[in-house]
């Protein structure tokens, strides 16, 4: 996404825009006779925002293709304007200032075009499965051509490595680990199904009562797992909830998500505290684990990731879970 490109684009008709240089990831402009500095980014997450601010001289505008509120709201606590690519913007440079709101893309334009599958993937090469067909195969039951496939588009988009294409040094790794949750998270953001199905629960203890609840649809045959805030209680436990608590189901529609919500007494209610998703596939239903106190979970990384759409806070929290699970 081009720095000068987006700015000139939410400016008003009129305004003089010239550029005086441009320096790695930076570019000095000269605005209505104000110069700034513009530093473009390749998302705009809270922690990449934060990373940006760091880095002397400070900015006086960030420009992202996705801001996140989280990465939105950093930004402004710092005094530094913000500019999305959907066309939204909030800046102030010299006497020009700049307030838009844009129309978001379904997709996130950083999102990758992977199938479910490689969704899976990824969930077990971030978790430390290795990068062999076998061992993937073995985490996530899925096929052995699905995950073959699925190895080979992240090897062709630099996601994963080897020192040979051949014999005893071809084994692929992870070439960055940053880089491939990043991507990872992005893919879940374009994603992420909307079929969802809210219901009404009082809960004094959100993860021992989650946990007894799940144990009756064990019982069922009914496989579950705790994502977002839920699981981030127990992966990396902070003083705060994050709303709405979510937990994955064995389900294809919202007609047999009723269906499983009605099996364990759960009624449907409008803007309920607890929701309930179908699993995003297969692979992720089988990497999912007991944790705790018995609370079935889904991989960290689909946590984190499902966290990070949960507005400011489930960003931050999710950003904690990220530093627990990858501290060290």
């Amino acid at each position: 996404m081009d720095g000068v490109a987006a700015l000139r684009a939410v400016l008003p008709a009129g305004v003089e825009v010239d550029v005086v240089g441009r320096e790695g990831r930076d570019v000095h402009l000269v605005i209505a006779g104000t110069s700034a500095r513009v530093r473009q980014l390749d998302r705009g997450w809270p922690r990449q925002v934060k990373e940006a601010l760091d880095v002397v001289p400070r900015p006086d505008v960030l420009v992202a293709p996705d801001m996140s509120q989280g990465g939105r709201a950093v930004a402004s606590a710092a005094g530094v304007g913000w500019i999305d690519g959907s066309g939204a913007a909030e800046f102030a440079v010299g006497t020009v200032v700049v307030s838009r709101t844009g129309e978001r893309a379904t997709t996130p334009a950083s999102a990758p075009p992977w199938t479910s599958a490689t969704g899976a993937v990824v969930e077990a090469l971030l978790t430390g499965t290795r990068a062999t067909v076998s061992e993937v195969r073995g985490r996530t039951a899925l096929s052995e051509g699905a995950v073959s496939k699925a190895l080979g588009v992240l090897t062709n988009q630099g996601l994963l490595e080897a020192d040979a294409a051949r014999g005893r040094n071809s084994a692929r790794r992870v070439a960055d680990f940053d880089r491939l949750l990043d991507a990872y998270a992005d893919y879940v953001a374009g994603r992420r199904s909307a079929i969802q199905l809210q219901v009404g629960v009082v809960w004094r203890d959100p993860v021992a009562d989650a946990a007894r609840l799940g144990a009756v649809w064990t019982v069922a045959g009914t496989r579950w797992a705790a994502t977002s805030a839920l699981a981030a209680a127990v992966f990396a436990p902070t003083q705060t909830q994050v709303s709405p608590l979510e937990i994955y189901v064995e389900a294809r529609n919202a007609v047999e998500l009723a269906a499983v919500a009605a099996a364990v007494g759960l009624v449907p209610v409008p803007g309920g505290r607890l929701r309930l998703r179908p699993f995003p596939s297969a692979g992720t239903a089988a990497l999912s684990t007991p944790v705790d106190i018995a609370l079935i979970c889904v991989p960290w990384p689909r946590a984190y990731a499902d966290l990070r759409i949960a507005g400011v806070r489930g960003e931050d929290a999710a950003e904690h879970l990220r530093e627990e699970m990858t501290r060290g």
